[in-house]
């Protein structure tokens, strides 16, 4: 069984998560965003490992400190999906349209793909592929366990803004309908902002997920 915590960093406020093995305590930590010094406590005060980094997608605020906690946990960055290689190359560039200090460009250690598999102590995670947020967007599922960390593909309340490089809407409303939707309601999600939520309550009251709204509405411009 799978225990998580989460911790808003940055001023875009992401949730990096730490998702941990309970009986093994070894742990992934989840788009660590930025912020190095408050993760690394984090996870020593909640006494994990962590044994690898994983990434949804390829934006600033998800990646921002996955190079320097590599670098301190002598551990492998896993993710994204290598579609979104063009934006971990760019990342100098989403910082300087930020007015953030650099960040280097990034290469992980292993990108992925739909249907691997990743093990964490007794658990493991299935990674979807679910673009339209961006072209290489994973989702992190844990059939087990009952959660997905979706990232920035759906929200309480909202959907990942589409107006960004690679960004396509019919494509993310296609993942969250045909990717996300058929792991059941009860699944809760941890999106890369913003508080949990179920699939079954985004199905029933997500106003961007409605059937009629299909190719009408534009996506709520929330986040990266």
């Amino acid at each position: 069984m799978l225990d998580f915590a989460v911790l808003p960093v940055t001023p875009f406020q992401q949730n990096a998560t730490l998702l941990w093995c309970k009986h093994s305590r070894q742990a992934v930590l989840i788009d660590p965003g930025g912020e190095v010094p408050r993760l690394l406590d984090w996870a020593h005060r909640l006494n994990v490992q962590i044994q690898q980094i994983l990434l949804t997608h390829g934006h600033l605020d998800h990646v921002g400190a996955a190079d320097a906690c590599r670098e301190v946990l002598q551990v492998p960055i896993l993710g994204p999906h290598r579609a979104d290689a063009f934006l971990l190359e760019a990342l100098p560039e989403q910082c300087a349209l930020f007015g953030l200090p650099p960040v280097q460009p990034l290469i992980p250690d292993r990108w992925l793909e739909a249907g691997a598999r990743i093990t964490l102590g007794e658990s493991q995670l299935e990674v979807l592929h679910c673009p339209g947020h961006t072209p290489g967007h994973l989702v992190f599922f844990s059939a087990a366990d009952r959660w997905a960390q979706v990232g920035d593909v759906v929200f309480q309340g909202a959907i990942g803004r589409t107006d960004l490089p690679g960004g396509d809407p019919a494509q993310l409303l296609d993942s969250i309908r045909n990717q996300l939707f058929p792991l059941g309601d009860e699944v809760r999600i941890l999106p890369g902002h913003g508080p949990a939520s179920t699939i079954g309550r985004e199905r029933r009251t997500n106003p961007f997920l409605a059937e009629s709204s299909a190719g009408t509405e534009s996506p709520e411009l929330k986040d990266l």
